[in-house]
């Protein structure tokens, strides 16, 4: 688990000892401070988990430091420490953003519950704001379809290494579903209750990456306005999917080999070093050794990732899994789109079957989505597939030997259109790209003279 970091402010020495003894011995890191001043400089360099302060001191009285700290801070956890007459001073405390206030004198163990309970609503705002997407997402062990014995495979390898805390390599082509994979390890573990918390190694910036892996403090680059908490610190004790890993730059993974290595780290421009209880996914349509071979990956990072590898298999090779798939999401969408389609014709489960799903999973899932949104029938047949059609034309020989994979692309661009009477948008759809690249693809085809 996390280290929390405490500030105690008290202008009192026997008291600031107490508390910071009292903090120490529950297993904090502990600053403190003896001056309301002194304290703000403090928070402002390390943004502390939880601050102890004493309503009355001079010249900066409690009150006055909440609120500086609070304008730093807006989540700021910051208990007040007050005597019997000076309750009204700590509902006011409370008014102006106190997360709670503790009667002198006190126990240790009275204030290491207050603390705790400042932390336990600390953690759950942190969890509330990157888990509030993933309500609704089908992470669970039992939402994943497939009865062959590759899958039979990969439900038993999941269960062998749900409840280690070992790191999990899974590797597969894109659209295999491998971050159904990683919710499935995390939802039959230990972990089940804790955070899930997932980031896109692609999508991101070295830079931006970095910030988003183990956080930033104020002022470590510039628009760096507020702290932020990273990824890893907000996985502490869940599990942290590092989704197409084989994307981090050469110049981020030294950082993340020794974070994964000793689970420990600093946010960019710390000094405080963080440890975690973070249980690392990472997933690859990528071949890292050939990546390690070319310098792009480093070695000892492969191998630390590769303690417990899962193999995806495409869908080419579990044919028996199409059609389950094909009928799972089927009911899916025709209960999103208010259809009432029954089910496939033969011809169309057939053409399904002899499709190669490039795009595996995902290509299926889209293809049927896009049947039962454009075609509002009682029974879906081969030719609401015709796209599928085309692609298997271009790739099993209904082009003439030596077509470029420019001209397949065009013929099958032309004939999509065709086939939709010129709809742009509905053909942009079927051929699962966006209106813009359909328009700029056309653009070329006119400029270089081959269609009007």
């Amino acid at each position: 688990m996390a280290k929390h970091r405490i500030l105690v402010v008290d202008d009192e020495s026997l008291m600031r000892e107490y508390v910071e003894e009292a903090m120490l011995r529950e297993g904090y890191a502990v600053d403190a401070a003896s001056s309301g001043a002194e304290g703000l400089a403090l928070f402002d360099k390390h943004r502390h988990d939880v601050v102890v302060t004493d309503l009355k001191m001079r010249p900066m009285d409690g009150i006055e430091l909440l609120g500086k700290i609070i304008a730093l801070e807006p989540n700021a956890r910051v208990i007040v420490m007050t005597a019997y007459g000076t309750i009204e001073t700590a509902v006011s405390a409370l008014r102006a953003g106190a997360e709670d206030y503790i009667l002198k004198p006190f126990t240790p163990d009275a204030l290491g519950i207050a603390v705790e309970r400042a932390l336990t609503r600390e953690h759950l705002v942190r969890e509330a704001q990157y888990l509030r997407a993933e309500v609704n997402s089908a992470y669970d062990f039992e939402r994943m379809v497939g009865a062959s014995k590759a899958m039979r495979d990969i439900y038993a390898q999941i269960q062998q290494v749900a409840s280690s805390r070992a790191t999990v390599f899974v590797r597969g082509e894109s659209g295999t579903g491998k971050e159904l994979v990683a919710r499935a390890i995390h939802h039959a573990g230990a972990r089940r209750d804790k955070p899930f918390i997932k980031v896109n190694c692609a999508a991101l910036s070295a830079g931006i990456l970095e910030s988003e892996l183990f956080g930033h403090e104020r002022g470590a680059f510039t628009n760096a306005h507020e702290r932020k908490i990273g990824r890893f610190e907000l996985a502490d004790s869940g599990t942290l999917l590092l989704d197409e890993i084989s994307e981090i730059g050469i110049e981020l993974q030294p950082k993340l080999l020794r974070a994964l290595q000793e689970r420990e780290f600093e946010r960019v421009g710390g000094t405080a070093t963080i440890e975690v209880d973070t249980r690392i996914v990472a997933t690859s349509n990528r071949d890292l050794e050939r990546a390690v071979a070319e310098g792009a990956f480093r070695e000892d990072l492969f191998f630390r990732l590769n303690v417990i590898t899962i193999e995806l298999p495409p869908l080419r090779q579990r044919k028996e899994d199409i059609q389950p798939l094909a009928e799972m999401f089927l009911e899916r969408y025709k209960r999103e789109n208010g259809r009432r389609i029954q089910g496939y014709s033969s011809e169309a489960l057939g053409l399904l079957q002899r499709y190669d799903w490039p795009g595996n999973v995902r290509e299926l899932q889209n293809a049927v989505e896009r049947a039962v949104v454009l075609f509002d029938v009682p029974q879906l047949e081969a030719e609401h597939f015709r796209l599928l059609d085309g692609a298997m034309a271009v790739r099993g020989g209904g082009l003439a030997p030596g077509t470029t994979v420019a001209d397949a692309e065009r013929q099958l661009i032309l004939k999509t259109l065709e086939h939709c009477d010129q709809n742009r948008t509905r053909a942009a759809e079927l051929l699962d790209i966006s209106v813009r690249t359909l328009r700029n693809k056309l653009a070329e085809y006119r400029d270089a003279g081959i269609i009007e």
